[in-house]
């Protein structure tokens, strides 16, 4: 690792592990599995490599994605935007007094000295403010799901080729160390052909169905309750709707936009998939029946087509918000000749060697249920036509490839640092907008199937619904 990086990971709290890039590994008969950082760091050379930033929406996710986007570096806050009196003082203590705070965030983007946005709003704003921001000449970083509905897609793409700016969803799985090792994995063939995907995230507990805290009294002059509700149906004012805006459809996509689409960008980055064509969920509340209208459960099946770079397989998922769900997030991939199983920094790598005889048994076959001098004769013959030694009898398990992301990893920070280095001209994001309709179109195709309980027919080429 050259010294240039080394001091780019020391400033962003890199630990030992990481500057070493070197995964660890659980199985001492694997192989080793060197990981260099995944992004090229960009280090500001004077005042004039500054990228000035506006953060749209100060909630839980705009902490996360803010604080992030300062760590690396040469970037600076320099405005915030949120419909959150509250919020907005809290900005300012916690990134400074001098920065600007506004309810409307088409202050920010008049001005000249903004670079880039991230926004992390309700997901029924995430395409409208996107095209504001690109249009105004910004920089977007959105976070998933690019859109709350299938057909406000294309829109986002148009502004987006037409701005000539970067633009980038924020499912960090598109940056993910285990991921992009993952994909090297399976694009030298370790897994074989791949035949089916299985993936699931579950969670356990209140804040994992989104009760978030809510301030102990509201003073609905301090929302500006008529703008959150932008283009949904409107209604009285209602702080659960505005704090916990995930619960329920008007504004959120439920656990199939929240979750589904991390799985998907996935499974997309490592097959390089455009998407399915048949999608088909079953969606229901079973635990959180709290007033929301977002299901808690969401079980779908999705119908991947052939394509130059895999064959068809079928691809099942699931998200469980219920009590004792466990909490856990995994995708794996099942091919011919072995299988990969992921959580969120981390993959397993299992391969099997398949027999080059025909395989019997003298248990569970139906060997035994014969005549013993037919058995016998049969072993008898066998083992002249198929030698020992010369031919592998049975599935044999090759040594696991355990990889693990180094301690204190970040696949947000990797996410981060992709989209910082395109703002500077320097590599494209991994995530644009066609990438993110592809990613966002199947989980809210799921939310589409549940609610009408039919199959979705849709073109991941084009990009389009198909009427059936």
């Amino acid at each position: 690792m050259s010294q240039s990086r080394r001091r780019f990971l020391r400033q962003i709290g890199g630990t030992t592990a990481m500057l070493a890039g070197v995964s660890t590994l659980a199985n001492a008969g694997a192989k080793p599995i060197h990981r260099e950082h995944l992004i090229e760091p960009i280090r500001p050379q004077s005042a004039n490599d500054t990228v000035n930033i506006a953060l749209i929406g100060a909630g839980i996710i705009g902490h996360y994605d803010c604080n992030t986007a300062l760590k690396v570096p040469g970037t600076k806050l320099v405005a915030v935007a949120d419909l959150y009196d509250q919020r907005l003082i809290r900005a300012k203590e916690v990134w400074g007094a001098d920065i600007q705070t506004t309810r409307d965030y088409r202050e920010i983007l008049k001005r000249p000295d903004v670079d880039a946005v991230l926004i992390c709003v309700p997901d029924h704003w995430h395409d409208r403010m996107s095209i504001d921001a690109l249009n105004a000449g910004k920089h977007v970083y959105c976070e998933k799901p690019m859109v709350h509905h299938i057909e406000e897609g294309q829109a986002v793409i148009n502004a987006h080729k037409k701005s000539g700016k970067v633009f980038q969803v924020g499912s960090q799985r598109a940056s993910s160390a285990a991921v992009l090792e993952a994909k090297k994995r399976y694009e030298q063939g370790a897994i074989g052909e791949l035949t089916f995907v299985e993936a699931f995230v579950d969670r356990s507990d209140a804040l994992g169905a989104w009760q978030y805290t809510m301030p102990p009294t509201v003073d609905p002059k301090e929302i500006d309750w008529d703008r959150y509700l932008g283009d949904a149906p409107k209604r009285p004012f209602d702080a659960t709707r505005f704090f916990r805006w995930r619960n329920y459809k008007e504004y959120g996509t439920g656990v199939a936009g929240d979750l589904f689409v991390h799985l998907i960008t996935g499974l997309h980055t490592i097959t390089e998939s455009n998407g399915p064509t048949r999608i088909f969920s079953l969606g229901d509340l079973n635990y959180w029946k709290d007033g929301r209208d977002a299901y808690d459960l969401v079980t779908a099946i999705m119908e991947y087509p052939k394509t130059d770079k895999h064959p068809s397989f079928q691809f099942t998922t699931r998200v469980n918000l219920a009590e004792g769900a466990g909490g856990s997030i995994h995708t794996r991939l099942v091919g011919t000749e072995g299988v990969i199983d992921i959580g969120w920094n981390e993959f397993t790598l299992r391969r099997l060697k398949r027999p080059t005889a025909p395989m019997f048994s003298r248990g569970y076959d139906a060997l035994f249920t014969y005549p013993q001098a037919m058995q016998e004769t049969f072993i008898q013959q066998y083992d002249q036509r198929y030698p020992e030694g010369q031919y592998t009898r049975s599935v044999q398990r090759e040594p696991e490839e355990v990889f693990n992301a180094p301690q204190g990893y970040d696949d947000r920070l990797d996410h981060m640092i992709t989209f910082f280095n395109a703002v500077r001209g320097q590599g494209t994001v991994r995530e644009d907008a066609v990438f993110g309709l592809r990613a966002a179109a199947p989980s809210l195709a799921a939310n589409l199937s549940a609610e009408k309980r039919r199959v979705i027919n849709w073109d991941p080429v084009t990009m389009k619904l198909l009427t059936t």
